[in-house]
């Protein structure tokens, strides 16, 4: 059926990852289109598989969302079940002609999304996406020789230029459909998997779109300036911080692409190097768009053979910030305590763990999945794959990262690392305390006990490394 058969129908407007009014293609739609709507959010398949803190923020972010939706005149609707099967009751329920979406291009969402069209469509329902998740589709953008790119540089060079819409304004008014009863977001109990560290990292998050804009216009006023010479000093405030309003839409790359942009005509110094930032996290969703195990899988097949380490204890310790290497530690308490971690730090703790203790990638991308209130399916398997070597346009296997010699550059003066390290600190800050407050009592963490011993010597750690490395390089040889 045609959408004009469908005029007058309510729309069900699904919200996913697009927590935000402005620069909305779908919610822009809704308003042009004068029909009536109703907002539903579904806890299905794909959510449930979130990790805890994902689904903690993702609650926290529809927390601050939906009473603006509601204040527009859009009744919204919460529900648990599957995605298609709950849709379809919705559509029974509201007789509504049309389910809308914002694009999500993740492989569970791709797979779940396509059954949904199919299904809608053949039963003679509207079934329309919407885009706003990354600047440039992964389809629309190839080689010369028409496949997907495989090398960040020449795609960098392959869109910069491209035309980015400007920004939609944000949507005043929507008509309403009916109200429906449902769910609330405490019957859904999204947060539910952080148990106490939930009120913890609350005291860090900064939540929603007005959040996100105070963010961004405090990044242009001051340390874009400084953000290529600066962005890896790990005690700095030289980041956007932007990257959990992004994972929730809460702000949509093109407005942060335009407001770069200007920054860049402006003179900015390390606007350019903002935006390939920005474009780093537009080749990592262009990659795990075509190659869709990208989060599964080594990149590269030959490294299928590399003895990677399951789990074990020594990953334990790194999974608790207890490795004894300080740097490597306060990385991993940053992310308990916050559910963020600085990119350097990310890093240093990822060929910590791949390098160092030979542990496999899948480990690491695992907690992180698991703790990261701004995870990024894309960005999370292109960052581990890159550190370990194994993926694509990655850091050479013998480039190791040394802690030591990382943290005596990046943090000369332990500036971060006593933020984040209550070992041997008789003064403490709230920030190293908070993750005794944060992590299970079953840990039988305490902050007076004294700093646990290195899990490994630096130098027996690389050399064992690269042993490992050039055994498998012989084998292939």
């Amino acid at each position: 059926m045609t959408p004009e058969l469908h005029a007058g129908k309510p729309i069900l407007l699904w919200l996913r990852r697009d927590l935000r009014l402005a620069d909305h293609p779908m919610l822009s739609a809704a308003a042009s289109s004068g029909r009536p709507v109703v907002a539903v959010f579904v806890c299905d398949e794909v959510v449930s598989a979130y990790g805890a803190a994902p689904r903690w923020r993702l609650d926290a972010g529809l927390r601050a969302f939906l009473p603006r939706l509601e204040a527009l005149g859009c009744p919204v609707t919460l529900r648990r079940g599957p995605a298609l099967e709950t849709l379809r009751a919705l559509i029974a329920e509201t007789g509504a002609g049309a389910v809308w979406w914002s694009r999500d291009i993740d492989p569970q969402a791709i797979a779940r999304d396509s059954a949904v069209k199919s299904a809608l469509k053949a039963a003679g329902v509207e079934a329309r996406s919407f885009p706003g998740q990354v600047l440039f589709p992964p389809w629309e953008v190839q080689t010369g020789q028409g496949g997907p790119y495989r090398v960040y540089t020449p795609y960098w060079k392959a869109v910069r230029g491209l035309p980015v819409a400007p920004p939609l304004p944000a949507v005043t008014r929507l008509r309403p459909g009916p109200a429906l009863r449902g769910e609330t977001l405490e019957d859904l109990d999204l947060g539910r998997a952080m148990r106490r560290g939930g009120a913890v990292v609350a005291k860090y998050a900064r939540i929603g779109e007005a959040e996100a804009q105070a963010r961004l216009a405090a990044f242009l006023d001051g340390p874009i300036a400084v953000y290529r010479d600066r962005r890896d000093f790990l005690a700095e405030q030289a980041t956007s911080a932007l990257s959990e309003h992004l994972a929730w839409g809460e702000i949509s790359p093109a407005q942060i692409w335009h407001a770069g942009a200007r920054a860049l005509a402006e003179g900015a110094a390390g606007a350019e190097t903002f935006l390939k930032e920005l474009v780093w996290r537009e080749f990592a969703w262009h990659l795990m768009f075509h190659f869709p195990d990208l989060g599964r899988a080594n990149w590269r097949a030959e490294w299928d053979s590399f003895p990677w380490a399951g789990e074990s204890a020594s990953a334990e310790r790194w999974r608790r910030g207890m490795t004894g290497e300080p740097v490597v530690d306060a990385a991993m308490r940053e992310l308990y305590v916050t559910g963020r971690m600085h990119n350097r730090a990310r890093m240093i703790a990822a060929s910590y763990l791949t390098k160092h203790l030979l542990t496999d990638w899948r480990i690491g991308l695992a907690w992180f999945e698991d703790c990261l209130i701004d995870h990024d399916p894309a960005a999370n398997a292109m960052g581990w794959q890159w550190v370990a070597g194994c993926g694509p346009d990655a850091a050479p296997y013998f480039r190791i990262f040394n802690p030591a010699s990382q943290a005596e550059k990046f943090d000369p003066e332990s500036v971060y690392r006593r933020r984040w390290l209550a070992e041997g600190n008789r003064h403490a800050p709230e920030t190293a305390r908070d993750f005794f407050e944060a992590v299970p009592k079953a840990w039988g963490l305490v902050p007076g006990a004294r700093a646990p011993e290195p899990l490994i010597a630096l130098a027996e750690g690389r050399a064992r490394a690269l042993a490992a490395y050039g055994a498998r390089g012989a084998k292939e040889g």
